[in-house]
């Protein structure tokens, strides 16, 4: 190939300070930090006062940019789909001569923790009973308990878990990869600008776009620790009685985050990795589990039938013009929509890190495809069992959804050895958390290095502890108001990076174009 036209063209590394162990980019660092201790200080002074500001602020972008989300998400699906016949798929991140780093396994075990598993478990159980049971709205209007409804619920659910937000993290995740591997720029944002923006994405552009990615992956993820430690403390309580109070949950965080520093300190490859296929292996076997012990005939028409009704719903629950189910529409479908799209940046640019050596083509059909598959197959397993025991009147379900982080335990309840794996699913919940976190921080220490692959252990363990001490002190001064607000604030940061995805997918294919026009010569 001729010589890389874009690869000498930045010196972001120039902003760089190093000293007792950290390796710091001048602005991002400083300024996302000022702005993480000033949040959380004013959260922990007003935390009803935030919670409302942030909470009127997403209700805002939910209400009036609905359309930009649904168009941002529509989009990114028909552009990663169009790499799969372009002729572009055939380029390889990092160069015709790289390999992969990891396994196919490993690969897909990492990218595939870090980007929801987490999710899974919370909501496989929850979402298709609340679509049923019209908990918060139905899909389409279409009438509550009914059989319609039943199958509605199954396809609307996956619409939210399957190629919409896989193709939100594809296509960052593809653009921090190919910038970084085949034009050799630093892993970060503001890579993906610079087709378009030239030298100014080494400016204060590039500095804003990557402080905003900070502060959406590190609010993000406090977030999610501490709303899944209160969900692993409901777990507890259901299933030893031990009491969900903030003791508890503050108790859960320090540990997840204490395992999260000794994985991250390890790396990629003697930690995020392990604890991925670890907790890929503990998945498969309660998911083999509950194939066996539930019904596996209906399961098995099942995945058929969801298959179906998402192929065929696809569209009309895409569209956002004349929608008549407002409730469902904003509250759960642009809901995810901003929140996938705050979490991009972070789960994109971790799947970039760990993508090197496999083609554009392959890297779709990984990060896209594969993940929706998996979905299906979870969701109708998980999900159809609990739509079953509320059909049939089985168990606590069957009065409807009390609490949404009680539903997956509600569930296993009324199958064999119902202790056992309620015990396995809470200790995956945990896992599924160190393994967001580590990867969190991993993305933020490239981030706040200027884009360099491998941080100093003193600035990974900073990051890894701010999220789980961001989390813990929500809890302990503002519970469930504080933690509110944090997570309005990061799906707030999804309105502007709707603009970012747009950008990056222009950007991507003339980058792309242009390499294979000089392979051609």
């Amino acid at each position: 190939m001729k010589k890389n036209r874009y690869a000498t063209s930045y010196k972001i590394g120039q902003d760089n300070v190093s000293g007792m162990g950290f390796d710091i980019h001048n602005p991002v660092f400083a300024i996302a930090s000022l702005l993480v201790i000033g949040f959380v200080t004013g959260a922990l002074a007003f935390p009803a006062e935030a919670k409302q500001f942030f909470d009127n602020t997403k209700l805002w972008s939910i209400t009036y940019c609905d359309w930009l989300f649904s168009l941002t998400a529509n989009f990114v699906v028909v552009f990663c789909l169009s790499l799969l016949i372009l002729p572009i798929g055939k380029i390889k991140l990092g160069g015709q001569e790289s390999e992969p780093e990891f396994s196919l396994l490993s690969w897909f075990s990492m990218l595939f923790a870090a980007g929801m598993g987490i999710g899974l478990m919370f909501w496989s159980v929850a979402e298709p009973v609340a679509y049923y049971t019209g908990w918060y709205g139905t899909p389409l209007n279409v009438a509550k308990l009914t059989p319609e409804a039943a199958d509605l619920a199954m396809g609307a659910t996956i619409f939210h878990w399957g190629l919409h937000p896989w193709a939100i993290y594809a296509v960052v995740g593809l653009s921090l990869a190919y910038f970084t591997f085949n034009r050799g720029m630093p892993l970060t944002i503001r890579s993906a600008f610079y087709p378009i923006f030239g030298k100014s994405a080494w400016g204060w552009l590039g500095n804003i776009v990557d402080i905003v990615a900070v502060l959406a992956t590190i609010f993000g993820l406090a977030t999610s620790l501490g709303f899944g430690a209160q969900q692993a403390g409901a777990g507890l309580h259901f299933l030893f009685d031990i009491p969900n109070t903030v003791t508890t949950q503050i108790t859960i965080v320090c540990s997840v985050t204490l395992i999260a520093i000794f994985s991250v300190v390890r790396g990629l490859d003697g930690g995020v990795k392990v604890l991925s296929n670890i907790n890929m292996s503990i998945a498969v076997l309660l998911f083999i589990f509950v194939v066996i012990t539930g019904s596996t005939l209906a399961m098995i028409n099942g995945f058929a039938s969801t298959i179906y009704h998402y192929a065929v719903n696809i569209l009309p629950l895409s569209n956002w013009i004349g929608r008549e189910d407002e409730v469902f529409y904003h509250g759960w479908t642009i809901f995810y929509w901003a929140w996938w799209i705050s979490w991009s940046p972070f789960v994109g640019m971790f799947i970039a890190r760990i993508s090197k050596g496999r083609t554009v083509r392959g890297f779709i059909i990984a990060v896209l495809l594969v993940p929706t598959i998996i979905s299906v197959l979870w969701m109708t397993v998980f999900g159809g069992t609990g739509l079953e025991q509320v059909e049939n009147n089985i168990g606590v379900l069957a009065n409807g959804i009390t609490d949404t982080s009680l539903t997956l335990f509600q569930m296993l309840s009324n199958l064999p050895l119902a202790n056992i794996t309620s015990f396995i699913a809470i200790v995956l919940v945990l896992v599924f958390f160190v393994t967001s976190s580590d990867s969190g921080s991993l993305v933020i220490d490239s981030i706040t290095a200027g884009g360099k692959l491998e941080a100093p252990v003193p600035q990974r363990i900073f990051w890894a502890s701010m999220e789980g001490l961001i989390a813990a002190v929500l809890l302990f001064g503002g519970g469930k108001d504080a933690l509110g607000a944090l997570q309005a604030a990061t799906i707030t940061t999804g309105l502007p990076f709707c603009f970012v995805l747009i950008i990056m997918c222009i950007s991507l294919y003339m980058g792309l174009y242009d390499e294979y026009k000089v392979d051609k010569e």
